[in-house]
């Protein structure tokens, strides 16, 4: 497995985390448990919204797509929020979508960050001949 393979395996599984646990019904066990952990719910959307718009920044090669896929992740967001209207116990938050817009502009920004340290020639291999 490449290094491109394992961000975009990582970012697919925080994905499917992040699609589960804004959807579930909040009685459910998993959801309980997740409650349990005393860690408050906005560093949880934060560190979520920034892990999925880092990933695709520094996992694509070319910057634009990483760029665009990242911030689209506010749309993601905004719809879950929205979902959640929909799925029992649980109900919309404006501060859940400033975390989440918050957690993305710095992912966003630490993942061109990151692309620029690497350099061109790790961020964009040469093609093979």
């Amino acid at each position: 497995m490449n290094g491109r393979s394992a961000i975009f395996g990582l970012w697919g599984f925080i994905v499917g985390s992040v699609l589960t646990g804004s959807l579930l019904p909040a009685n459910l066990p998993l959801m309980v448990a997740v409650g349990r952990l005393q860690i408050n719910d906005k560093v949880l959307h934060f560190g979520a919204y920034f892990a999925l718009a880092f990933l695709p920044v520094i996992g694509f090669q070319d910057r634009r797509t990483g760029y665009l896929v990242g911030v689209s992740m506010f749309a993601l967001g905004l719809l879950l929020e929205l979902g959640q209207f929909f799925s029992p116990g649980r109900a919309a938050d404006l501060a859940d979508v400033a975390a989440n817009g918050l957690g993305i502009g710095c992912g966003t920004i630490m993942g061109l960050v990151v692309r620029a340290w690497l350099g061109p020639a790790r961020t964009n291999p040469p093609l093979a001949p």
